[in-house]
């Protein structure tokens, strides 16, 4: 597709809708085990299953409802359109940090000007690798386990935040 040049043929128990509803049930449940707040559980877990449904608006027809080659695909395609996928993704991005910052606020440096470079950082990588092919199978697997590297930049800019309003 013109956005993403990747073929993604088979992944029923990380992209299937089954597999994200079961997926957003077993973060939301940990989540809830550990901290005990309830409407954060359920958030989160609601953002695991959304994962689905975001895809779904950019995928070809490949997402399966539930795992096995026995089940129907679905996807709209927004990946065929350069310009409809950044418009799209960068939206999604947008609303995402705006709902962050709306609920949350900076209690140091670290919460305001390391989420600031996080942001930032997250939109440069995806604008510099969109649309072309990585140059291996092996330069692909090592930068997605890159990724794993901005989940605890998150955590400590996050504990650098304070939720505004909180509710219990």
């Amino acid at each position: 597709m013109a956005a993403s040049p990747l073929d993604f043929a088979y992944f029923p128990f990380s992209h299937s809708l089954l597999m994200a509803i079961i997926w957003g049930l077993v973060v939301g449940g940990v989540c809830y085990l550990l901290s005990r707040y309830g409407r954060g559980a359920i958030v989160l877990g609601i953002l695991v299953m959304s994962h689905w449904f975001l895809d779904l608006v950019v995928h070809r027809p490949d997402l399966p409802l539930w795992p096995g080659a026995n089940s129907p695909k679905f996807g709209w395609g927004l990946w065929n359109s350069v310009a409809g996928t950044y418009v799209i993704e960068l939206a999604i991005y947008g609303v995402g940090i705006a709902l962050y910052l709306r609920a949350t606020r900076a209690l140091d440096k670290i919460g305001n000007w390391g989420m600031w470079a996080y942001i930032i950082v997250l939109a440069v990588i995806y604008v510099a690798t969109n649309g072309s092919p990585p140059p291996s199978e092996s330069a692909l697997a090592w930068s997605a386990l890159g990724l794993w590297l901005f989940v605890p930049w998150a955590w400590w800019v996050d504990k650098h935040r304070t939720t505004v309003n909180s509710v219990g």
